[in-house]
C-alpha cells in the first residue's frame, strides 16, 4: 500500500511540476509542450532516476490523451472558420503528408543505414504537425494573424493525423510481415478511404448524439461536461473498434457539437480546457520519461540534420505544391510552411515500432524525440518574430477587454454578458450603449444597482447586459480600452479611406485602366472586395489591384465591410526571392516576362 501512495505522490508532483513550469512559458515565451516535455526528461532515467519503460501503457495513454484534446479542437472550431479554411487545410492535411513523407524518406536514406521503406516509416511518423502545439502556440502566443491563416494552420493539425497513423500503421505491417513496398496496392487505398468514411460519417452521427443528449440531459448541469467527455470517448472507441478512424470521428464530433446550441455549453468549454490542459501534461511528461538522453549521442547529429531538412525543405516543398491552386500571397505560404511544429504525436507514433518487434524499433524512437525537440525549439520560439518579420500581424481592432459569459440554461436567443469597465473605454468616456444591447444591472463598489439608476458607466463598475451573440464583438470595442498604436498601423490599414459603397469604376478610372473586368465594373468597392475574396470578408483582409491595394478597415454588425484603405503598392515589402508563389503570381510573372521580351 506504501508503494501506492508514492506513485500518487510522484504522478501528483510531475503533474504540479509541469503546471508551474507553464508560468515561465507565458513569462518568456518559450514553448510551454517543450517545458512539460523537458520535466519528463528531467524526472527520467538519466535526471532523478524514474526508470519507466512501458510503451504500452504509454501509447494506450498518449491516444486517449490525443482524442481528448482533438474534440476539444474541434468543439472550439467555429463552423465559418472550418468552411473558410476546409479545403486547403485538407489537402495539406493528406496529401501534404505523402509529400512529406516521401521528400523526408530520402534524406533518411542519404544520411542513415536504413532501407527506403524504413524511411518511408520514419517520415510517416514525423510528417504530420501536432494539434496540441498548433493549438497552443497559436492561441497563447499574443500575436493576431489573420483568420484564414490561422484556421488553415488549425484545421489542418487537427485533421492529419489520421493520415499520419494510417501510413504508419501500414508501413510497420509491411515491414514485419516482409511485403515491403511491394505489399502497397488497391487494397490498401480503398481499406483508407472506408477507414476515412467510417471515421467522417461515425463523427457527425456522434456529434449529433451529443447535441441531442446534451439538450435532453435535466440532471444536476455539474454532470453535463462528464457526459460530453464520456460520449466523446465512446465515439472515438467505438469508430476505432469499426475499423474507422477514431481521431477524425472525435473531431468530426467535436466539430458538429460545437457549433450547436447547447444548454451548459459554457461549463461544457471551460471543463475541456481543464481536461485538455491535464491531457497535455500527462503524455509530454510521460513521454520525455521514456526518452534516455544517454544513447542520444551517437545519433544527434543525423538527427539534427533530418529535423533541419523536415524545417526547411520537406514541410515548405509540401506546402506550397498543396498551396499552389490557392490565393495565398508569399508570405502566408511562407508563415504557413513555418509553423508545422512537431509533438507528442510524432512521439506517440514512434512507439509502433518498439511495440511490433522490428528489430530497430528503439531507433525511431531516439530519432524521433531529437526531430521533436528541434522543432519545438527552432520553431516554438520565434513562431512571433517570423510572423511580425514576414508583415502578417494584424493591428488589434480593440484594447484590453474584461467580459465574461453567464451560462443561461436553454438560451436561445440572448446570452448574459458580464462586462468589468475599463480606463478609456468608449463608455467610461461617456459613448451611450446601443438599442440592441438590453442592460439590466450595475455592481459599483460591491453595491447592485439597476442600470437607469447607475448614471454615467465608471471604472472598475460591472454591468450586466443581455445581447444577441452576433452583437457581443461589437459590445467588446464600446467596453474595450484603445488599441495602443503602432507606427506600421497607418501603412499596414493604407494612407487614406474610401466609402465601400463608393462605384468601383471610380478605381478604375484612377489608377487604371484595366484594373477591373467588365462584370466588375457595376459593382461598389465593397461588392469588388467580398468578389475577390471569394464572398466573405474579414478585418485586415488585402485586395490587390494593380498598383493598388485594398483593405477591409472594419466590419459592421452585418458582417459587411464598413471601412476600406488604399494602400500604394509601394508599401508592400517586396518579393525578393521567386519562391513560394500561387499559381495566379506564376502567371502573372510570365505573362510580365513576356511582354518584356516582346
Amino acid at each position: 500500500m506504501e508503494a501506492f501512495y508514492i506513485v500518487v505522490l510522484v504522478c501528483a508532483s510531475l503533474v504540479l511540476l509541469a503546471a508551474f513550469s507553464s508560468l515561465i512559458a507565458f513569462r518568456f515565451g518559450s514553448p510551454i509542450l517543450l517545458l512539460f516535455l523537458c520535466v519528463g526528461l528531467i524526472a527520467g532515467v538519466d535526471g532523478l532516476g524514474i526508470d519507466f519503460s512501458n510503451n504500452g501503457l504509454s501509447f494506450m495513454l498518449g491516444y486517449v490523451a490525443l482524442a481528448i484534446i482533438l474534440f476539444d479542437s474541434g468543439f472550439g472550431t467555429p463552423l465559418k472558420a472550418f468552411k473558410q479554411a476546409a479545403v486547403p487545410a485538407i489537402l495539406l492535411a493528406s496529401v501534404g503528408v505523402v509529400i512529406t513523407t516521401v521528400l523526408f524518406a530520402g534524406a533518411v536514406i542519404v544520411l542513415l543505414d536504413f532501407s527506403f521503406i524504413e524511411g518511408l516509416l520514419l517520415g510517416s511518423i514525423v510528417a504530420s504537425t501536432d494539434a496540441a502545439a498548433v493549438f497552443f502556440l497559436l492561441r497563447i502566443s499574443g500575436i493576431n494573424i489573420r483568420d484564414q491563416i490561422t484556421s488553415t494552420l488549425e484545421v489542418e493539425s487537427g485533421t492529419n493525423d489520421p493520415m499520419a497513423i494510417f501510413l504508419t500503421i501500414t508501413l510497420v505491417e509491411l515491414i514485419t510481415s516482409g511485403q515491403g513496398l511491394s505489399g502497397f496496392n488497391g487494397a490498401l487505398l480503398l481499406s483508407f478511404v472506408e477507414e476515412m468514411g467510417i471515421g467522417f460519417v461515425a463523427g457527425l452521427a456522434g456529434g449529433w448524439l451529443i447535441a441531442a443528449a446534451v439538450s435532453r440531459f435535466d440532471a444536476d448541469r455539474g454532470l453535463t461536461p462528464i457526459l460530453v467527455l464520456a460520449l466523446a470517448l465512446l465515439v472515438f472507441s467505438i469508430t476505432g473498434a469499426l475499423h474507422g478512424s477514431g481521431f477524425l470521428a472525435v473531431y468530426v464530433a467535436g466539430l458538429y457539437a460545437g457549433n450547436q446550441k447547447l444548454p451548459s455549453k459554457l461549463a461544457i468549454r471551460r471543463f475541456q480546457d481543464g481536461m485538455t490542459w491535464l491531457a497535455q501534461i500527462i503524455m509530454f511528461v510521460m513521454l520525455g520519461l521514456l526518452a534516455t538522453p544517454s544513447s542520444f549521442h551517437t545519433i544527434a547529429l543525423p538527427a539534427v540534420a533530418l529535423g533541419l531538412f523536415l524545417i526547411f525543405i520537406a514541410r515548405p516543398l509540401a506546402v506550397w505544391l498543396c498551396l499552389l491552386p490557392f490565393d495565398f500571397n508569399q508570405r502566408e505560404i511562407t508563415f504557413l510552411a513555418w509553423v508545422g511544429l512537431r509533438g507528442a504525436v510524432s512521439i506517440l507514433l514512434s512507439i509502433l515500432p518498439i511495440l511490433s518487434g522490428l528489430e530497430n524499433g528503439q531507433d525511431f524512437f531516439n530519432f524521433t524525440f531529437i526531430i521533436v525537440l528541434v522543432s519545438l525549439l527552432l520553431q516554438g520560439w520565434t513562431l512571433k518574430p517570423v510572423a511580425r518579420r514576414l508583415g502578417l500581424i494584424i493591428p488589434k481592432l480593440t484594447g484590453e477587454v474584461d467580459r465574461l459569459e453567464v451560462d443561461l440554461p436553454r438560451s436561445s436567443n440572448h446570452e448574459l454578458v458580464a462586462y468589468r469597465v475599463v480606463k478609456d473605454s468608449p463608455v467610461q468616456s461617456g459613448e451611450r450603449l446601443p438599442r440592441w444591447a438590453m442592460p439590466s444591472l450595475v455592481i459599483r463598489e460591491g453595491r447592485s444597482m439597476r442600470y437607469q439608476y447607475a448614471g454615467r458607466l465608471k471604472e472598475n463598475d460591472i454591468a450586466y447586459l443581455f445581447v444577441t451573440p452576433n452583437f457581443i464583438p461589437l459590445l467588446d470595442r464600446l467596453f474595450a480600452s484603445r488599441a495602443e498604436l503602432d507606427p506600421d498601423d497607418e501603412e499596414f490599414f493604407g494612407t487614406f479611406a474610401v466609402s465601400p459603397h463608393r462605384p468601383a469604376k471610380e478605381l478604375d478610372a484612377a489608377y487604371g485602366p484595366g484594373l477591373l473586368a467588365e462584370s466588375e465594373k457595376a459593382m461598389n468597392v465593397g461588392e469588388l472586395m467580398l468578389s475577390r475574396l471569394g464572398g466573405r470578408a474579414d478585418y485586415a483582409d488585402r485586395v490587390r489591384l494593380g498598383p493598388i491595394i485594398l483593405i477591409v478597415r472594419d466590419i459592421d454588425e452585418t458582417n459587411h465591410i464598413a471601412s476600406v484603405g488604399i494602400s500604394m503598392e509601394a508599401v508592400e515589402p517586396r518579393r525578393t526571392l521567386p519562391i513560394f508563389l500561387n499559381i495566379r503570381e506564376i502567371a502573372e510573372r510570365m505573362r510580365d516576362r513576356f511582354r518584356r521580351q516582346a
